[in-house]
Formats: C-alpha cells, sequence, structure tokens
C-alpha cells in the first residue's frame, strides 16, 4: 500500500511572522526560500499547510 503525498514549496518569507508560523514551516521541513518538502498527505498536514498558505505553493498533490 502506498501512501500519497503531498509537495510543498516554500514561497514567502517567516521574517516579521508571528512565531507560530515560523515554527509551522519548520515543522513541514521548510525552513529557506524555495526549499521543497514531500509530505505525507494525512489531515494534520493539510492544517498545516492552511495555517501558512500564504507562504507555500502546494506542487503535486498525489
Amino acid at each position: 500500500m502506498t501512501t500519497k503525498t503531498i509537495r510543498v514549496e516554500q514561497i514567502g518569507s517567516p521574517i516579521r511572522r508571528e512565531a507560530s508560523q515560523r515554527a509551522t514551516l519548520v515543522g513541514l521541513k521548510l525552513n529557506k526560500l524555495h526549499r521543497v518538502a514531500e509530505l505525507e498527505d494525512t489531515p494534520a498536514v493539510r492544517g498545516m499547510i492552511r495555517k501558512v498558505q500564504h507562504l507555500v505553493r502546494v506542487i503535486d498533490a498525489a
């Protein structure tokens, strides 16, 4: 059984953002611009992406 994954790229800087948004990016394995992370597609990850949707871009949801 294969697990579904989501590829996410950071497109915005966490400078002058709340500390919780910076921590969410670190939790998503993103902490530098244009870094791409491949994450498991779970409701928790989707919620984290929703929280910082203005700083990230979903590249591929397979």
